[in-house]
């Protein structure tokens, strides 16, 4: 999986930090930075919350060319 640029430009558009959206979605800070590296394959649930707080769909977000 490759980093998730997508999702970290949402984030920052919204002045959110790692942990910001980590707490918003209930997850660890180091899972949040995990899956923006790319490390980590979140579940549909989890995707689906983060594309919540973001105000992005899941293909804008996770979806791979």
């Amino acid at each position: 999986m490759a980093k998730n640029l997508r999702l970290k430009a949402a984030r920052a558009a919204l002045d959110m930090t790692q942990k910001d959206l980590a707490e918003a979605i209930g997850i660890s800070r180091q899972t949040m930075n995990a899956i923006e590296k790319g490390d980590y394959y979140p579940s549909l649930k989890l995707c689906i919350e983060i594309c919540k707080v973001v105000g992005k769909t899941l293909d804008e977000l996770f979806w791979e060319d």
